[in-house]
């Protein structure tokens, strides 16, 4: 299979946006796993699957992706911040305990990112 151009996944992802704003979450789920399956380092790709997985209680796969975008782009603090929110979610959807340490550890790693 050919990888497609920059472009081509910038305008595959706004169309998959396009779904997560209607809250088509199965058809959003299924183009953002194209994206990511054609280009793995597409962090916004990961980005959106973990909203929608969270959005879908799905929060193993959120969280899998959210990490990810984090081994992608390790300098980035919205990563980070955006990993805590994921871990938050997950712990209000399930009350278990070590997603509340991992939202801390990783909002104290976006704090650590933005203070340098």
């Amino acid at each position: 299979m050919e990888k497609q151009s920059v472009s081509d996944i910038y305008t595959q992802y706004n169309e998959v946006e396009k779904l997560i704003d209607g809250e088509k979450f199965e058809e959003a789920i299924a183009g953002l796993n194209e994206i990511v399956g054609e280009d793995e380092t597409f962090v916004l790709g990961h980005l959106a699957l973990a909203r929608v997985y969270t959005k879908t209680g799905q929060h193993d796969l959120a969280i899998k992706h959210g990490e990810k975008a984090c081994e992608l782009e390790p300098e980035d603090a919205f990563n980070f911040t955006a990993l805590s929110v994921t871990y938050q979610r997950a712990w209000a959807g399930t009350q278990d305990q070590q997603y509340i340490t991992a939202a801390e550890d990783a909002m104290g790693r976006a704090r650590m990112l933005e203070g340098r």
